[in-house]
């Protein structure tokens, strides 16, 4: 396996670092949802090529509790960002079903204009984008009673240009795309990373069961849902999820400190992993989202979950980013 190396040391406004897109100019895009300190504001962040850090705007919050927490995020054709807002992550009841998915404008000076596209979410998560439509993860469909008792998540899909969709998180949403049931009792979390092939094919992590779902769509319409790659002693968990070279994919494995690849035929594949620790050496600590960015698999390490089988046992500051090589 790799040791993996420290990319970022990242500024003291920064305390959760999560999902990541890379922009027009070849810059990282650095989505800060600061779960840790509720004196943050969520923000954006830009990296360059020469390790350069600025924060780009603070994401605008929702009037109902004044909190913004950005999550997922991916630009369209036009640049704009579409970003997942999560608040309901805090677990509080006033910000319970408050999720929302953003569409903003900004130029280097910061937002421009900002859009609600969705409102009222349970928990997004991921968004991806393709063919003119927006795919996002929830984590949570609580109001989604399985027989079973089990955790239903769900995809949810938007057009680009719809906007203030009130979503009901039950079955009878229009919106609604794809659903999964979470089987691993000890761990009821359950779609997190989401990526497209080249073909067309929507891949999803399915959190605690640590397997990943390939979804075919036909004619906007998904029409098959499978597990497509699990292997308990490789992958623990399933967060983000980034495309890389000759059709693999590389997956954070947040609860194991590892990160996996899975080749285009669905072999599950752990290149690295770390112990319990603070980051600040490059090792993997809580690894949320990876992403391949100048020659380099980018990984925002999380570092903040605690419970029963994770290997992180305690938020420090400062957070931090690694990067394993690019294989």
């Amino acid at each position: 396996m790799q040791q993996s190396k420290l990319f970022q040391i990242l500024p003291d406004y920064i305390c959760t670092p999560d999902g990541m897109a890379i922009d027009q100019e070849g810059n990282l895009v650095l989505s800060c949802p600061n779960f840790a300190d509720d004196s943050l504001p969520g923000c954006v962040v830009k990296i360059d090529k020469q390790g350069s850090v600025r924060k780009w705007f603070d994401v605008p919050v929702n009037p109902a509790h004044g909190l913004a927490r950005t999550m997922g995020i991916a630009f369209d054709g036009d640049w704009n960002l579409y970003l997942c807002d999560n608040p309901g992550w805090l677990g509080r009841k006033e910000t319970d079903f408050t999720g929302r998915l953003l569409k903003i404008t900004a130029d280097e000076d910061g937002i421009r204009e900002w859009k609600t596209v969705a409102c009222g979410m349970e928990h997004p998560n991921g968004v991806r984008i393709r063919d003119g439509y927006l795919y996002v993860t929830q984590s949570n469909l609580t109001k989604v009673q399985d027989p079973s008792g089990k955790l239903v998540s769900a995809v949810y899909r938007f057009a680009l240009d719809e906007e203030n969709v009130e979503v009901t998180n039950t079955l009878e949403d229009p919106n609604l795309f794809v659903t999964f049931l979470t089987q691993n009792p000890d761990c009821q979390y359950g779609a997190d990373g989401i990526c497209f092939d080249e073909a067309g094919n929507l891949y999803v992590g399915n959190f605690g069961d640590g397997a990943v779902h390939k979804i075919t769509i036909e004619g906007g319409r998904a029409v098959k849902n499978e597990v497509w790659a699990k292997d308990p002693e490789q992958l623990t968990s399933t967060d983000g999820i980034c495309a890389g070279p000759g059709g693999c994919f590389y997956v954070a494995d947040f609860s194991a400190n590892a990160v996996a690849r899975i080749s285009k035929d669905g072999e599950v594949t752990r290149i690295a992993q770390s112990p319990d620790t603070d980051g600040l050496h490059g090792e993997l600590d809580q690894p949320g989202e990876p992403i391949v960015w100048d020659g380099k698999i980018v990984v925002s390490c999380f570092d903040l979950v605690t419970d029963p089988g994770k290997v992180n046992t305690a938020h420090e500051m400062p957070a931090t980013m690694a990067y394993l090589d690019l294989e």
